[in-house]
């Protein structure tokens, strides 16, 4: 094992499948030099070794990067280019959800349109509201995209490593925080599937279901609440579209009891969908309600203490899941 924090490991998937496949190439802003000398982020030194054909720097323009991205895969090559920070991902949105979700469908299934867009997102770092605001559920709603949101930096690589490879449109969100938080990479060469699940913590009182940078509040809460008797079972999605929906009703029917976790504001948030589904297919194992544990319905704050209150913390899992506890 290797200690990796996420953006390096996502910069050992791009230039792992860049070595593998001549057609891989990566672009965005500024990914070859400037904000990009840090060695922890993920395109790193990558147009020192692939140069500039295969590392493009692009204009400030996120609907030029993602029409780069549709018209290259068209052609049969794989983008995987940036778009800098998620609210961003609303003026790229045209090219990816009204041409890339819908091409492979409009062709009848008949051609491939492989294209990876990896988005940062995330509060934290006192990025304010124009950069910070998650829309995870934004593009989970638009059949014909894969979004994927790994809470690990070992889940980060195999998850990237498969999405260039995937035949489809794949939106690759991470979480900046976790570019700055070492953890565990295996050292082989490995990929994991888009759609499974993990059960990251095993536990029979209660379920909770999150993702991303929520998973290890998640589990920092469970392990306190562990040494009080109460045994959490943590599921971390991995990705949002497909919807692992065997593995959280199979978790729910064992504890009866959900809460759901994430970072994103609460008002149509992917929490809902969640939640949904649980009413639907297993409504008569619940014990208690569904519990959401969200960021309030607010932009991002600026402000350190503001931006801390905004995000979801342990003890808000912890008093959450004592709740429908009785």
């Amino acid at each position: 094992m290797q200690n990796l924090t996420l953006g390096e490991a996502v910069k050992q998937a791009l230039r792992e499948e860049m070595l593998r496949d001549e057609n891989v190439f990566v672009a965005g802003e500024g990914i070859g030099v400037g904000i990009h000398n840090n060695p922890k982020l993920p395109t790193h030194g990558l147009l020192e070794e692939f140069g500039p054909e295969r590392v493009k720097d692009t204009p400030v323009s996120e609907a030029a990067i993602a029409g780069l991205a549709v018209g290259a895969s068209v052609m049969g090559l794989r983008p995987v280019v940036e778009i800098m920070f998620n609210p961003f991902f609303t003026i790229a949105s045209d090219q990816i959800i009204n041409h890339a979700a819908k091409l492979r469908y409009l062709s009848g299934g008949k051609s491939k349109f492989p294209l990876v867009v990896r988005i940062k997102t995330g509060a934290g770092i006192g990025a304010g509201c124009q950069h910070s605001h998650n829309l995870e559920a934004w593009v989970a709603h638009c059949p014909g995209l894969k979004v994927v949101m790994p809470g690990t930096p070992a889940d980060a690589k195999g998850l990237l490593k498969t999405a260039i490879r995937d035949d489809n449109p794949v939106i690759f969100i991470e979480d900046m925080i976790l570019n700055f938080i070492p953890m565990p990479v295996p050292e082989e060469d490995y990929t994991i599937p888009l759609g499974p699940a993990d059960i990251k913590k095993p536990g029979d009182d209660v379920t909770v279901v999150t993702w991303s940078k929520m998973l290890g509040t998640a589990l920092n809460a469970a392990g306190k609440l562990e040494q009080q008797g109460i045994s959490v079972e943590v599921v971390d999605l991995r990705t949002l579209a497909p919807l692992d929906e065997d593995t959280i009703l199979k978790s729910v029917r064992k504890t009866g009891r959900l809460l759901v976790l994430h970072e994103a504001t609460r008002t149509g948030g992917f929490g809902g969908e969640i939640a949904a589904l649980v009413a639907e297919k297993a409504f008569n194992q619940l014990k208690a309600p569904v519990k959401r544990i969200t960021a309030p319905d607010i932009p991002v704050p600026y402000s350190k203490p503001m931006e801390q209150f905004y995000i979801p913390n342990e003890d808000n899992v912890i008093n959450g899941i004592k709740s429908i506890l009785g």
